[in-house]
């Protein structure tokens, strides 16, 4: 939620001023009460809570009225602590800053509105409210099938990645128990380990960012750290890799070290690669 927010901050001056354009149309808001407000619901779909309260005794006087139900058992609480908070303007509206929502569970901004000795109290859903006034895109069909597709991608490559630790498990206790004590015993499972856990981080960014948290702003930041990393974890797997090969080839077939030379040069080719990419982008932070 908090690109939600700094959306809302970056345009808040355009938000206010629609709400207020609006409700002010409305007139006294206060006598849609006996209605439960329905005009006011059906203006904005991004509003999900009403109430009111008494200026003088602080008190609440209605129930919590929302889209779809009544909850009475907020009336004749003291509201003290929302009143003295308030920042009424000029034309008796005041507006909160985002925050999460007790009664909803939502990331909302309450918006008072001053009527004689009452003052109302709306809370707006934040997301729904940008996606209204076009400052985020959302396609129902379009987001579902592509947190879909994501959600599959993400738990196929984690199940991948849990066999390939799973197998280079095995495979150690095996050679252990065959007594195959060599180097590839040892290496091979960490290789496959390493990848395993770079693949899990993978798929564990993707569901984060995809899925169960998507983001609307662009940041090249979060994308370079993803990136960085998988490229490092890769890296690890890659030089005991090398590390592997040369041990081989020095015990088993030293005519071929040039070999082994040649995959340490990839090797520190890709080292350079990746500290070169990492020094340009801390260089644009």
């Amino acid at each position: 939620m908090k690109e939600y927010i700094e959306i809302y901050q970056d345009n808040q001056e355009k938000i206010e001023s629609f709400i207020e354009s609006t409700l002010e149309k409305q007139h006294n808001i206060k006598n849609q009460i006996d209605e439960k407000f329905k005009k006011l619901f059906k203006n904005f779909p991004s509003l999900e809570l009403i109430y009111m309260i008494d200026c003088k005794s602080k008190k609440q006087i209605s129930s919590n009225i929302f889209r779809n139900k009544v909850d009475k058992t907020q009336e004749s609480k003291q509201r003290d602590y929302l009143i003295d908070r308030l920042n009424i303007k000029e034309n008796g509206f005041a507006f909160t800053k985002p925050y999460q929502s007790n009664a909803t569970g939502t990331t909302c901004i309450t918006v008072s509105k001053k009527e004689d000795d009452e003052i109302v109290f709306l809370d707006f859903d934040l997301e729904i409210l940008l996606e209204r006034l076009g400052l985020i895109e959302k396609n129902k069909f379009f987001s579902g099938v592509t947190k879909s597709f994501y959600l599959i991608a993400g738990y196929f490559m984690m199940f991948l990645s849990v066999v390939a630790i799973i197998y280079a498990g095995i495979d150690f206790i095996n050679n252990i128990m065959d007594a195959k004590l060599s180097i590839d015993t040892i290496f091979k499972p960490i290789i496959t380990a390493t990848l395993g856990l770079a693949i899990f981080d993978l798929s564990k960014t993707i569901l984060e960012q995809e899925v169960y948290y998507k983001s609307y702003i662009k940041d090249p930041r979060i994308e370079i750290k993803t990136l960085t990393k998988f490229l490092v974890t890769i890296l690890i797997a890659l030089s005991i890799e090398t590390l592997m090969v040369v041990f081989k080839i020095a015990i088993e077939n030293y005519d071929k070290m040039i070999n082994a030379l040649y995959l340490m040069l990839g090797t520190s080719l890709f080292i350079v690669a990746l500290s070169f990419l990492i020094y340009i982008t801390k260089k644009k932070r």
